[in-house]
């Protein structure tokens, strides 16, 4: 009895470590959807990041401290290259299915220093803890 209740706890906790991975979605926050799907805009609207890595969450509060911080510009620059190669990997069907969901980021579009800040820990997290790369090269002088 004790072998069977082993297995479905170590079955259960390998299902539940599968998780999806490499799921991140950019989506506004403080608006309302009208019924033909349009999004309409309030004056101070929010975006949220969500990533539906179990792991990242945990990472990133270990990681984010204020003293590493960099300005929204370095972020969004940065982000914009990640998420410009990440889309492509994504397009590509070679790539394995890691890089399932498109991101959409615009750049011309203000997320704010928060959402930025976090994209930005994200694509760390994935090239530097999860190994797989997405750009050649790398921001300098970022360590974990």
């Amino acid at each position: 009895m004790k072998k069977i209740i082993v297995l479905i706890a170590a079955f259960s906790l390998m299902i539940n470590c599968y998780g999806p991975k490499g799921m991140v979605k950019i989506e506004p926050n403080g608006s309302e959807i009208a019924q033909d799907g349009s999004v309409i805009e309030e004056d101070s609207l929010e975006y949220e990041l969500v990533v539906l890595d179990p792991g990242f969450d945990t990472w990133y509060l270990l990681q984010d401290s204020p003293a590493r911080y960099r300005s929204q510009q370095y972020y969004e620059n940065w982000n914009f290259q990640y998420v410009t190669a990440w889309n492509s990997l994504a397009r590509n069907p070679r790539r394995g299915s890691f890089f399932q969901t498109i991101i959409g980021y615009e750049p011309n579009v203000d997320y704010g220093f928060e959402l930025n800040h976090k994209l930005f820990y994200y694509f760390q997290y994935v090239e530097h803890k999860l190994g797989i790369p997405i750009l050649s090269n790398r921001p300098a002088g970022v360590v974990f």
